[in-house]
C-alpha cells in the first residue's frame, strides 16, 4: 500500500470512528430523556381548617395545559420539599394520576373548585401505573414530596391558595 494510499485508509478510519461515535450519542441521548428542571410559576399557601392559620408555602409549577398535565413531573429525578408541581384541571370531577416515568415518590392533594382539600394520597411509589383516584370530585392537584403532608401536618379540609408569578 503506497502512501496515499495509507492517508485515505487513515482519513477513511477516522471519519468513521467519529460517526459511530455520533450515532452511539444520539442513541444513548434518546434513551435517556433530559431531566426536566423545576421553573416557578407562582406560590401556593396551605392553610388549617379550624384556625385559618398558615400551615406552609412552596414554589409552584403550573401544569394548566394538556401537554403540561400530561409531562407532569415525569423524568424527574429529584424535586425540593419547597416545591410543587399545581395541576390546573379542564373539568370539575374525579380524577386519576399514575406514577409512570416518575422518579419521585410523592404526596397527592386533591383540591375541589374552592381550593379546599378533599383528599390526599401519601407516599405513592415512583414508577407505578397503578391508579391514584381523587375519590371526590377535583379541579386542582398539588403534587410534593412524599411526606410532605404528615411533616407540615396537612389535612382533608385544609385548604390552599395560590399565586401566578
Amino acid at each position: 500500500m503506497n502512501k496515499k494510499n495509507q492517508i485515505k485508509f487513515f482519513l477513511a478510519a477516522i471519519f468513521g470512528l467519529f460517526f459511530l461515535a455520533l450515532a452511539f450519542y444520539l442513541f444513548k441521548e434518546s434513551n435517556n430523556p433530559q431531566e426536566i428542571k423545576f421553573k416557578k410559576e407562582g406560590e401556593l399557601i396551605f392553610y388549617q381548617k379550624e384556625t385559618n392559620k398558615k400551615l406552609k408555602k412552596v414554589n409552584i409549577e403550573i401544569a394548566e395545559t394538556q401537554k403540561e398535565r400530561t409531562q407532569g413531573l415525569m423524568n424527574r429525578k429529584k424535586m425540593k420539599e419547597s416545591q410543587a408541581m399545581f395541576f390546573i384541571m379542564p373539568d370539575y370531577k374525579q380524577q386519576s394520576f399514575w406514577m409512570k416515568d416518575t422518579y419521585i415518590a410523592l404526596d397527592l392533594i386533591f383540591l375541589d373548585e374552592n381550593l379546599k382539600i378533599v383528599k390526599i394520597q401519601k407516599n405513592n411509589p415512583p414508577l407505578s401505573t397503578k391508579p391514584i383516584p381523587s375519590e371526590k370530585k377535583a379541579k386542582y392537584v398539588t403534587e410534593t414530596t412524599a411526606g410532605f403532608c404528615d411533616k407540615h401536618k396537612i389535612k382533608e379540609g385544609d385548604s390552599v391558595k395560590y399565586f401566578k408569578d
